[in-house]
């Protein structure tokens, strides 16, 4: 602790040659007539490697996961260049399929699980002739997740939940706390140093600048006598970055700490960065 102030954390290659896909219009149909294919055997229950799985949401069509079908570098770095962040990611390779009927009965036959699997929410396809690459995938960010505003909204009301009732944070026993309100400078600081993260790509509480939380607090207006800070990186909505901080005892005190009264949080994402989204969450007290 410096100066009363607390801080903890959570803890190219170069895609040259993703090229346009020049797809003839019967290809295309074909593509979208697997995607239609797969989405009705997922919205029924299917039995697969002798279990039965259960109804999955349709999956999305996405050109930016249709890779070139000779593609021979790595899912995540390749995807990464072209704009999607992807938590999971499978690529599937057909060949001698000649048209998406035979192609969608040799995914049923060989692929059922992938298929099936309820944590896939995106698909591309591509194709040369009768080779076929299917890629199933889940972005990083949540679908549900929301804009700035109401992210926020979500935070204040997690935060606050979490302190209305005693908690053990790691070996420290902190009863109930008064619920936060919310400051717009400590959102404004928030907003800034989350989205300095994910567009400079890095992850700490001094930023490039050498700027600390109470440096970004103060250049946003805030003039309280006491900072707290947490960040967090790669959780795909609001819900997950405050469980990951509820887990790690010193952020867990810092939502416990008694001596806040205030706080603003943010996300920002960037595909491109390493860990796609970073969260802060400013406390203070006037």
């Amino acid at each position: 602790m410096r100066h009363a102030v607390r801080y903890s954390a959570i803890f190219s290659f170069c895609l040259v040659a993703l090229l346009s896909l020049f797809v003839s219009p019967a290809h295309a149909s074909g593509e979208r007539q697997l995607v239609r294919a797969i989405n009705d055997y997922r919205a029924q229950p299917q039995r697969c490697e002798r279990r039965l799985v259960q109804v999955s949401t349709p999956l999305l069509l996405k050109s930016t996961l249709a890779l070139p079908v000779g593609y021979g570098g790595g899912l995540r770095e390749g995807l990464k260049a072209v704009g999607y962040q992807a938590v999971k990611v499978r690529a599937i390779r057909l060949v001698g399929a000649r048209d998406a009927e035979e192609a969608f009965d040799m995914l049923r036959s060989d692929y059922c699980a992938a298929l099936l699997d309820s944590q896939f929410a995106d698909i591309g396809i591509s194709r040369d002739r009768n080779v076929w690459r299917v890629v199933l995938a889940r972005p990083l960010l949540d679908a549900q997740l929301g804009n700035g505003q109401s992210v926020g909204k979500a935070l204040l009301a997690q935060v606050n939940a979490a302190r209305s009732k005693p908690r053990l944070c790691g070996r420290q026993r902190f009863a109930a706390a008064r619920p936060l309100a919310w400051n717009t400078a400590l959102g404004a600081a928030a907003q800034r140093h989350s989205r300095g993260m994910a567009n400079a790509n890095f992850f700490a509480h001094r930023d490039p600048n050498g700027d600390l939380p109470a440096d970004r607090a103060r250049d946003a207006g805030y003039r309280g006598r006491q900072i707290g800070e947490n960040i967090a990186a790669g959780q795909g909505a609001a819900s997950k970055a405050m469980a990951g901080w509820l887990a790690s005892p010193g952020h867990c005190a810092n939502l416990m700490n008694p001596m806040f009264t205030q706080v603003g949080a943010a996300f920002a994402a960037n595909s491109r960065s390493d860990e796609g989204v970073y969260w802060t969450m400013l406390f203070g007290a006037p």
